[in-house]
């Protein structure tokens, strides 16, 4: 008998939240399938299996946060397969308990559906196999929306045939519920202590992207494909050498602020699991190529739930592109326990009045940055952001920089 359990997957973490187990009792399974999905403080991870063999028990219920270390599920070994104990299994000398049902044992089906574990746990939830259910999200992925509505085709509206002369109560139905756990949770309480401990104040600006924009037009003409992202985070950087206070740290117990040395990037990126932040590291350091190639990949990751532990630490400055969704303004909460935070908006073609007084039609982007009040003041940042608009509306000088 192997007792499965709960093992530290990201990097020094101490708990975890059991979101969903993806086998049940009496399922047969195979080595490496995977068994759990466990809630982090940053992503979901899927438990391998440590062997072949037969579901046993399963002790802790799904929606429990329980420390490392913490017993999930025991598996009975199949004897005839040599297990090679992993960090996260041991073995179990005495039987495990028979439940008073009987168990029927049947193979779990392989997942071939692109989904998320939260939209997977939907559909278990309302009995439904999603692999029937059809994707409207990128490349078929199947959405929570997707779910909810396919749950909806399927339930027949009762007919009433009889009458009544009574006057019936108004009743407040509820429609539908969402389990308010995993990375939703995990997002609420990192969002609740940035915002109740850091005094947020947010700086408005707009950005001339006229320049910027032919420019990118220009290296696609001859070739060379390059995301607005990539120019924006390069900028950024070279603004925050300039300004060091917003790629900061304030630590209060010793009464210092930390001014980090490295430059590594949290790019905000919404997914049907909520909003992760996959990190850029060392920016300063990779071209404007690079810098295009990881957002790509590191957006892709995001989405399609694969970003390692690794790829999500260690950010100094939050970027949140909002633009292609059509936002206007915001006002950002604050990557705790990081300094500051900017989201860019949308573009779009607005008159302007130029040096010569005369009416032209300029691509103006509105960004939002929101600071901690305790670290730097507002007419720091208002250098900062009119820093950062040089190497954007003079794209010659963002080229010069990097040479």
């Amino acid at each position: 008998m192997l007792e499965v359990k709960l093992h530290d997957i990201g990097e020094g973490m101490t708990e975890g939240e059991i979101v969903s187990y993806l086998v049940k009792v009496g399922d047969q399974v195979t080595s490496d399938q995977p068994l759990v999905e466990v809630q982090t403080d940053k992503m979901v991870a899927e438990l391998p299996s440590p062997s072949t063999g037969i579901v046993k028990d399963i002790v802790v219920e799904p929606g429990v946060t329980v420390e490392v270390g913490t017993t999930l599920l025991y598996i009975e070994a199949d004897q005839t397969e040599k297990v090679e104990p992993l960090d996260h299994t041991v073995p179990v000398q005495s039987a495990v308990k028979e439940k008073t049902q009987p168990h029927i044992q049947q193979h779990t089906t392989a997942l071939h559906a692109l989904a998320a574990p939260y939209t997977r746990k939907l559909a278990r939830d309302r009995n439904m196999n999603i692999e029937v259910i059809q994707g409207t999200g990128p490349d078929g992925r199947v959405t929570d929306a997707d779910v909810l509505q396919f749950a909806a085709q399927q339930e027949q509206p009762a007919v009433n045939t009889t009458f009544s002369l009574q006057r019936s109560e108004p009743q407040n139905e509820v429609l539908d519920e969402i389990p308010y756990r995993g990375i939703r949770r995990q997002i609420a309480k990192k969002m609740t202590k940035s915002l109740f401990t850091i005094p947020h104040v947010t700086h408005f600006d707009e950005v001339d992207m006229t320049n910027l924009l032919s420019l990118r037009q220009a290296l696609k003409d001859s070739g060379q494909r390059i995301t607005v992202a990539a120019f924006l985070v390069k900028a950024l950087v070279f603004a925050l050498k300039d300004f060091p206070i917003f790629n900061a740290e304030l630590d209060e117990e010793n009464e210092r602020i930390r001014l980090k040395k490295q430059y590594h990037i949290g790019m905000a990126t919404d997914t049907d699991n909520g909003l992760l932040v996959p990190v850029i590291q060392h920016v300063d350091k990779k071209t404007i190529g690079q810098i295009h190639d990881e957002v790509k990949h590191l957006t892709e990751a995001a989405r399609a739930n694969r970003l390692k532990p690794a790829e999500m630490k260690n950010s100094t400055f939050t970027v949140s592109n909002v633009g292609p969704l059509g936002s206007t303004a915001a006002t950002p909460i604050i990557n705790y326990p990081e300094t500051a935070l900017i989201a860019f908006h949308k573009t779009k073609k607005t008159p302007v009045v130029n040096e010569r007084d005369e009416i032209v039609i300029r691509q103006i982007m509105t960004l939002s940055m929101s600071f901690d009040h305790r670290v730097a003041d507002g007419a720091t940042a208002v250098a900062f952001t009119n820093r950062f608009a040089e190497f954007i509306e003079q794209p010659g000088k963002l080229l010069l920089e990097m040479t």
